[in-house]
Parts: C-alpha cells; structure tokens; sequence
C-alpha cells in the first residue's frame, strides 16, 4: 500500500508539475504573440465576439483598410440587431451595409468555427484573419482548423489585460480566466490528437 500511495503522489505531482510548467508557457505565449507584420490581405476577416467591443471593431479597422473583402462578426447575440451593432461601433453606414456579414447561431468556440466556415465556404474564402482576445486566440484557431482543414488562418490577436506582465501573478481572477483557457485550448488539442488516430496513414488507402 505504501508503493502504491507513494506511486500515485509521484504521478500526481508529475502532472501538476507538468500542468504548471504547460500553464507558464502558454501564458507567455499568448502575451507575446502579435499581428503578423506586415499583416498580409486576406479573403475575409472574422471577428469573434465576446468580453468586449474591441474585437469587433478591430475588424471593422482592418475591413476599413483593405485587409479583406467581407468581414464576419460571429456569435452576435440574435437579440442585437444589426443597427444596434453598427451604432455601438460608429462603423461606417455604407462598408457596414455592404461588407460586414452578423453571425449569431454561434454560442460558443466551437460555434464560431463552424459558422465562419460555413462563411467561408459561402463565399469562396480560402484566407481569413482571424480577430480575437490574445488569451482565446491559440484556442481559436485549432477549432477553426479542425473546421476548416487547408485555409489559410492569419492570427489577428487583441491585447487584453489578463495577459498583461505581473497581471495574472497578482490578480486570482486574470489567473483563473487564463487557467480556464488554457485548460480548454488542452482539450481542444487532445481531441485534435484523437481525430488523427482515424485518419488512414500515407501508406494506407480510406478504402483500405
């Protein structure tokens, strides 16, 4: 019994060791992480909504520059409707009519991925820039690749104050919303993980 507890307390600290270690660098990761520069055009821009305003107009920023042909605001709330947004931004009345598509069935991650793809597809995209929270961002992006295996998705992140340096060491909140992330970002990756088990190898045919 005592092997056996003795074994189970080494695992144990092996995978909090290993949690905190993980934690450490995805946190500063995400608050290094910036825009490609220079920032490529793409096909389309998608914003995902969610904390506040300036994910979304960040996109309309860059639709206003050129950086894409349409912009996508996905996981808009169905009771919002599209003047409402557009006032809350003092977006442009004429690009906002023209070029800005309201997702709204999205609740969720997993929701943005599948509708921005079904936008895509729709409108024969192949290059994104992809607009969210610095911390949401590595989480995004591996729903939306899941969701759209062969597109070209250019990271677009938004600096946020959890990720601030010193900000998540002294504030148990910033800390909890990040921890919470990143262990969501893990699942993501283990169910990625999962799906390339199923996938035939080079040396084997689907049919096989």
């Amino acid at each position: 019994m005592n092997f056996l507890r003795g074994a189970f307390l080494a695992v144990l600290t092996a995978l909090v060791l290993a949690f905190a270690l993980g934690f450490y660098g995805f946190a500063q990761t995400v608050h290094r992480a910036g825009p490609a520069t220079p920032l490529p055009e793409a096909d389309g821009i998608v914003s995902l909504t969610g904390g506040s305003l300036e994910r979304i107009s960040t996109g309309m920023d860059l639709l206003a520059q050129g950086r894409g042909r349409r912009l996508l605001i996905s996981g808009v709330n169905p009771k919002v409707t599209d003047a409402e947004l557009r006032d809350a931004l003092g977006a442009n009345p004429d690009l906002f009519r023209c070029c800005v598509d309201v997702g709204r069935s999205a609740e969720d991650t997993l929701g943005n991925a599948a509708e921005t793809a079904a936008w895509a597809k729709r409108n024969g995209f192949d290059e994104l820039i992809v607009v969210t929270a610095d911390y949401h961002m590595p989480r995004s992006l591996a729903e939306l690749r899941l969701a759209m295996p062969g597109a070209v998705l250019i990271a677009y992140p938004v600096s946020t104050a959890v990720t601030q340096p010193g900000s998540w060491q002294r504030d148990i909140t910033a800390a909890g919303r990040l921890a919470a992330e990143y262990l969501k970002y893990l699942v993501i990756r283990g169910r990625e993980e999962l799906l390339s088990l199923d996938e035939p190898s080079p040396q084997e045919s689907p049919s096989s």
